[in-house]
Formats: C-alpha cells, sequence, structure tokens
C-alpha cells in the first residue's frame, strides 16, 4: 500500500494524468467541431407558408427551400381552398427548421365525401330535416301534395331526381322533400264511400 501512495504522488503518474487530461479535452472538442459541421448547428431555414398552393406549387417550394415533404391524408372537404391545394402544414409557416427537414401537408380532397341518405320516408318533416342534417344533408325546400299524412314525407328530390333511401350524395347536397298536406285525395274518397 506504501509503494501504491507513493506512486500516486510520482511525477510520472502526474505526468501521464496531466497527458489523459490533455487528450480528452482535445478529443471532446474535435467530436464538438464535427457535430456543429454534420448538424449545420446555428443554420435554419424558415419555413414558407404553403396554404393554398397546389400540390405542383408546393413541391417546387419545398425543393428551393432545401427541406423534404410528406402529403398526410386528405381532410374533410374544405370549399373555402382550392381543391387539391394545401389545407395544414406542420411545423408552421414562419418556423426555424434544419435544411432537409421533412414538412407534413394536408391536402383539401375533390370535394365532399358521399353520404348514404337515410330512410326517412314515413317520417315526420321535422324529424327528416334533423335526420339528414345529422348526416349532412340539407333540405333546399318542401313540396306538399294531397296525402293524408300532413307533413309526413312521402318522397325525396335531389337535382329533380327522385331518391331511394341509401342513395349516396355528397356531403351538403339539398334536398327536396315531398310532403303530405293532410287533404285526402279523390280517389282514396270514392274508395272509401265505395265501401
Amino acid at each position: 500500500m506504501k509503494h501504491f501512495l507513493s506512486f500516486l504522488k510520482s511525477k510520472i503518474f502526474l505526468i501521464q494524468i496531466g497527458l489523459a487530461l490533455v487528450a480528452v479535452v482535445l478529443f471532446c472538442f474535435l467530436v464538438l467541431q464535427w457535430l456543429k459541421g454534420s448538424t449545420n448547428h446555428g443554420e435554419f431555414v424558415e419555413v414558407p407558408d404553403f396554404s393554398k398552393m397546389s400540390v405542383l406549387e408546393m413541391r417546387k417550394s419545398v425543393e428551393n427551400a432545401g427541406l423534404r415533404y410528406q402529403v398526410l391524408d386528405s381532410s374533410n372537404y374544405n370549399p373555402d381552398y382550392p381543391r387539391f391545394s394545401i389545407l395544414d402544414q406542420d411545423p408552421p409557416a414562419g418556423n426555424k427548421v434544419k435544411s432537409n427537414r421533412k414538412i407534413y401537408f394536408t391536402v383539401n380532397p375533390s370535394g365532399y365525401k358521399k353520404v348514404t341518405v337515410p330512410d326517412i320516408i314515413q317520417v315526420t318533416q321535422r324529424n327528416a330535416a334533423s335526420m339528414l342534417r345529422a348526416v349532412g344533408l340539407d333540405v333546399q325546400r318542401v313540396t306538399y301534395i294531397d296525402e293524408l299524412g300532413r307533413d309526413m314525407v312521402y318522397r325525396m328530390k335531389h337535382k329533380g331526381k327522385y331518391l331511394k333511401p341509401g342513395d349516396k350524395l355528397p356531403k351538403t347536397s339539398k334536398i327536396e322533400l315531398i310532403c303530405g298536406n293532410g287533404t285526402i285525395t279523390g280517389s282514396a274518397r270514392v274508395q272509401a264511400d265505395s265501401q
């Protein structure tokens, strides 16, 4: 043990420790310099605003900015934006990112997705309107015909064509409801009188 303690106090040991410390500091300095150069430390690219750009315009802008991109799934159709244009981006415009960073985009689809027309035949006009709104359709107007059920839906039309429950229409389509006005038709009266 005495020899070990005397070795720790010797000049040779202290010189070896000093050389080891210098080597570690030099190694750390060189690694940090290499990291600065390979990670472009302090060099940033400002993310441009891609909103409302078409996909082709976005591709050119991304390449010019030295970035990469990935188009995520299209979201719900937004009529305020052109078809196939950028709705959203991550990271947002104005953020500073490293060059070659991937930007994620959400694209506006070509139109509204199609929804199924619910079965609203023999349902009151008020309930039918609620059921249509629940799936994303709207009532354009209500037309009345001579039928006994007052405000009862007997038929549906879209752009002049009759609809059946289960038909597919683009979301936000306008439907015409054909409802009864509460009067008995002449043929029904004749049949009732003859019995």
